[in-house]
């Protein structure tokens, strides 16, 4: 199959669990719960989505054709000086395209393979790290998995509702935008009160790097 990518990128893990990590970072285009067009925005089910995952215009984006030549490309942005190979697929929603066949070819590579996903999808059996964030009003499938990453506080959406689920680590992430510092408040005040819960800032923009 071809893949729809619109960045691949060497950074910095900016949240959740590997905070302060090296990783590629692979963006997908495309979601199943925004059209990622202004326009439509207000009616999405995910309409606080703060990523532009729309076209194959930003840096190594193209359609790939097949999963040798991405995984190929991949390997190239990687820093060879850096032992532990990771790569990061994001979107969007990135288990719209991504599959086995490109799984295992990063595995020959010695890359970790991981996801950040909003759940509505379940994923290839061949997945190192799967990082879950739920959203409110959508489907929500994949109830398992090593991090689950609540954006916070998203109305109808309560941490306690998930916390008899099988995941490893549990994080609240504040919810960006004009509430910004409000919602860090709760989100830590919520994190004192119930200990399962670890909090996750968004580094990456806090040192204003991608």
């Amino acid at each position: 199959m071809s893949y729809s990518v619109k960045e691949i990128y060497l950074t910095i893990q900016g949240e959740g669990f590997h905070t302060g990590k090296h990783a590629v970072f692979c963006r997908f285009t495309g979601c199943n719960l925004w059209t990622g067009l202004e326009k439509d925005r207000k009616k999405a089910i995910c309409n606080f989505c703060d990523t532009d995952f729309v076209g194959t215009d930003g840096i190594n984006g193209s359609k790939y054709p097949n999963a040798e030549q991405l995984a190929n490309k991949i390997d190239k942005v990687w820093d060879k000086d850096i032992n532990e190979k990771f790569v990061v697929f994001t979107g969007g929603e990135p288990l719209l395209q991504l599959d086995k066949p490109l799984v295992d070819l990063l595995h020959k590579k010695k890359f970790k393979v991981a996801i950040e996903t909003n759940g509505t999808i379940l994923p290839p059996e061949n997945i190192d790290w799967i990082c879950v964030s739920p959203k409110q009003g959508a489907d929500f499938n994949l109830k398992y998995g090593n991090e689950l990453k609540l954006v916070y506080p998203q109305k109808g959406l309560e941490p306690k509702n998930f916390k008899h689920l099988d995941f490893d680590h549990f994080f609240l992430q504040p919810m960006d935008g004009k509430d910004l510092q409000r919602n860090i408040l709760q989100s830590v005040s919520y994190c004192i009160e119930n200990p399962l819960w670890r909090l996750s800032l968004q580094t990456h923009k806090i040192m204003g790097i991608d």
